[in-house]
């Protein structure tokens, strides 16, 4: 009995001893672990702006300079292709969404661009009513404005010379045959002397060499046909003029918009030369045909152009209103919250309100009504949207592998087949783009409208028969258009920053025709998120090395690849 009490003693000694010695471990071990819990969620660390930087430890982004912050780990419960942000990313960026509704109203306006082009219908040409030489020539430059009978030019007439001799030996033969006096007056007047020249003569009894031609209407001079010197034959036009009281508002009409337009129905005509004012047009003439080439007609309005604000090539925007267009309930997102890519429309859904989920929906557009696209199909009355900031949502999108505007399952597949003579031509283009870019590299304001009139050139070049697939070449019509009016716009800007703007334009549509057609080379897709007021915007370029064309030396190195597109030459 004894014996079992020692043991007894022995283990409780024990027990006391161990809790003793190694309680301190016990809690040293699950502190450990708690602590690695601790750490797990902030393992690694992340730039806001750039959030696939991942390090170890805090410091400094080696892309922007901008401090790191704790990465955010454990989107447990999203699907597939849902992603999350983090709510400084978020607001950095300015990313702004809205809950879409119906829209009832019966009346929204359409907004159509054009340009000013001359009123073909007040245009002439000032014709020689005899053959000869030009000996003097009074309008010395187009644009130059001439009013009904200006004398235009002075005719060395070797006819005319002939007719006047005749006339005098007519006019001492006139009491013994005036049916001969007579029809050599009306010789003259055909040839437009008036009453009193020909008076003139006959009293003179001089003939005259030189026989001067007096503008026949008012307006301004669009085009010199002649020169000083040159020989012209009866009828031949001098001057082509216009008048430009009256001009036209050329704008196109795509084909799911033509039964909204009729003749006679008013259109309110805006032009960025005159903020805030607003001219009133009227729809003369509705093409009827479609070009073949851009799938548009050419709709024609009549403005009243009395003070001469409106000058031919001036770009305007015109809007129809009370169209009825809505007839029926129809939900409308802003044309902020749309990408495109190739065919495809997307958007990007806040999957779970009070959270930043996102999830990219494919959406199919109906007529765009001033600012707004109509939703026919993907977004439904009370979703959430993504309305600004959108480039970088679909940058955070690609960055986590989730589908987006360049990341999707059909991308590869919507990629076409074209010939190597086309990509030859699209290299052209592609090699006047960079060097626009580089204009804008450089600050070079005068450099980039030189290069933008060399892209158009080039553009205008490609030959779009060789697109044997009718999808491609109505792919290729679409991209063209818009990369035309960029180029142009890009042209014709005069400050920089405005340049810079067009060119964000230019280089989403491009990017969007490298990847469906090729080049011969590979291209770097390269990404900003400060650029476009901190929006976020795309270029291409030939070479890995970022070099800023929205910041030039201001902030040069700030940017990345996103993306490496090469196709092999078919």
């Amino acid at each position: 009995m004894k014996k079992y009490l020692i043991y007894v003693g022995l283990i409780m000694i024990g027990v006391v001893l161990g809790k003793f010695l190694f309680s301190g471990s016990f809690d040293n071990a699950d502190t450990h672990n708690h602590d690695e819990k601790e750490m797990s969620k902030s393992e690694f660390w992340t730039c806001s702006m750039h959030p696939q930087i991942r390090q170890t430890e805090p410091g400094d982004c080696p892309i922007c300079g901008m401090d790191l912050i704790p990465a955010e780990v454990g989107d447990d419960g999203l699907s597939a292709n849902q992603f999350k942000m983090t709510k400084n990313a978020l607001a950095l960026a300015n990313v702004q969404t809205t809950v879409v509704g119906i829209d009832k109203s019966e009346n929204t306006g359409l907004t159509l661009s054009g340009k000013i082009v001359a009123n073909e219908e007040l245009n002439t040409v000032q014709a020689s009513f005899f053959s000869g030489r030009i000996e003097s020539l009074k309008v010395s430059f187009t644009g130059e404005k001439v009013s009904k009978g200006q004398l235009l030019a002075t005719i060395y007439a070797p006819d005319l010379i002939k007719a006047q001799q005749e006339l005098l030996t007519a006019a001492s033969l006139k009491e013994t045959q005036p049916a001969l006096y007579k029809a050599v007056r009306n010789k003259l007047k055909l040839w437009k002397l008036s009453e009193n020249q020909i008076n003139q003569i006959e009293t003179s009894k001089k003939v005259r060499e030189n026989f001067p031609i007096y503008a026949t209407v008012s307006g301004t001079v669009l085009e010199k046909m002649v020169d000083v010197g040159d020989y012209v034959k009866q009828g031949q036009g001098l001057l082509k003029m216009a008048n430009l009281n009256s001009v036209w508002a050329s704008f196109d009409v795509y084909e799911n918009q033509i039964r909204m337009f009729k003749v006679g129905q008013t259109i309110k005509v805006k032009s960025n030369a005159y903020p805030g004012e607003t001219f009133q047009a009227k729809i003369v003439f509705i093409d009827p045909t479609v070009d073949p080439k851009t799938r548009v007609v050419k709709l024609r309005a009549t403005i009243s152009n009395r003070d001469q604000k409106f000058k031919p090539g001036m770009f305007v925007t015109g809007k129809v209103e009370s169209l009825n267009l809505n007839k029926d309930k129809s939900i409308l997102i802003p044309a902020s919250a749309v990408l495109w890519t190739g065919k495809r429309s997307v958007v990007y859904m806040k999957s779970k309100s009070g959270d930043p989920v996102f999830e990219m929906k494919e959406v199919i557009l109906g007529a765009k009504n001033g600012d707004k696209y109509t939703i026919l199909k993907g977004v439904s009355s009370g979703d959430e949207i993504v309305t600004n900031g959108v480039f970088t949502v679909d940058a955070s999108a690609q960055l986590q592998g989730k589908k987006s505007m360049m990341n999707h399952e059909k991308s590869i597949k919507e990629s076409f087949e074209v010939s190597a003579k086309f990509k030859k031509q699209l290299q052209k283009v592609y090699d006047s783009y960079i060097r626009v870019k580089d204009a804008l590299v450089e600050t070079n304001k005068d450099k980039a409208k030189m290069e933008a009139n060399t892209f158009n050139l080039n553009l205008n070049q490609v030959d779009m028969s060789l697109l044997k697939n009718d999808r491609a070449h109505k792919e290729w019509t679409k991209l063209e258009k818009v990369l035309e009016l960029s180029s142009l716009k890009i042209e014709s800007l005069e400050t920089i920053e405005e340049q810079r703007d067009q060119f964000r334009v230019l280089s989403n549509h491009l990017i969007l025709v490298i990847e469906l057609f090729g080049i011969e080379e590979t291209a770097y897709k390269q990404y900003c998120p400060m650029a476009n007021s901190d929006k976020g915007a795309y270029w291409l370029s030939k070479e890995e090395k970022i070099l800023n064309p929205y910041f030039g030396d201001e902030m040069l190195k700030c940017g990345e690849v996103k993306q490496v597109i090469n196709h092999h030459i078919n």
